[in-house]
């Protein structure tokens, strides 16, 4: 079954219809410059309403040091960290529970660059100049299929939507998918039905 992450939640009624939704994990912005970014402190308050099950997860974009991630990381109480920026395998190995992103152009991505990191997860998003995720663009998914052959558990971002993650499973079967920019109505504020709807398109695709 895929396991379906919801990203940039930044308050309490949104984290808890994620969850009622049918939700696995949920994802909680550290880095500053972005729309969804939440305090630590505003993290651990709803993480301590949710059930233990639920795997809540801190992104970061080049934090100054892996004590720094750390840190935060337990200020909040995250559970896993996902690491958005131009962190280096040795950054990413002084960490537990890592989540690796990599940004995918349109259609190229150097699979190669993703081999020296000893990391839980890796994670593909469409690469922007501005955004560091959230951007609500989908890349060539037949670069994820090469990847997911690659890495034991890979989390499939970028402009997923109610109206495609169906046809993104079918063709990629990745361990995770996330969403963000697609369930909002505006950014940091999600769209309870859309979650639902997601969720539901999900859990709909045939293993």
């Amino acid at each position: 079954m895929t396991l379906i992450k919801i990203c940039g939640i930044t308050n309490v009624n949104d984290a808890h219809a994620a969850v009622a939704a049918g939700a696995d994990a949920l994802g909680f912005n550290f880095y500053k410059p972005s729309p969804r970014y939440i305090a630590p402190e505003s993290a651990r308050e709803i993480i301590n309403t949710l059930p233990d099950s639920i795997l809540t997860v801190g992104v970061f974009v080049n934090e100054a040091s892996p004590e720094a991630v750390r840190s935060i990381a337990n200020q909040a109480g995250v559970k896993a960290v996902q690491l958005h920026g131009d962190e280096s395998p040795d950054y990413c190995r002084a960490l537990n529970s890592v989540i690796k992103t990599f940004a995918v152009s349109k259609d190229k991505f150097d699979i190669k660059q993703i081999e020296s990191y000893e990391v839980d997860a890796i994670m593909l998003d469409t690469k922007d100049n501005r955004l560091r995720g959230g951007t609500g663009r989908v890349f060539d998914w037949s670069i994820a299929q090469q990847v997911s052959q690659l890495v034991p558990k890979l989390y499939l971002a970028g402009g997923l939507s109610p109206e495609n993650v169906s046809e993104a499973i079918e063709m990629v079967q990745p361990y995770a998918v996330d969403a963000c920019s697609s369930l909002e109505d505006k950014p940091g504020i999600k769209n309870h039905e859309r979650m639902r709807v997601f969720v539901s398109k999900v859990r709909s695709v045939k293993p």
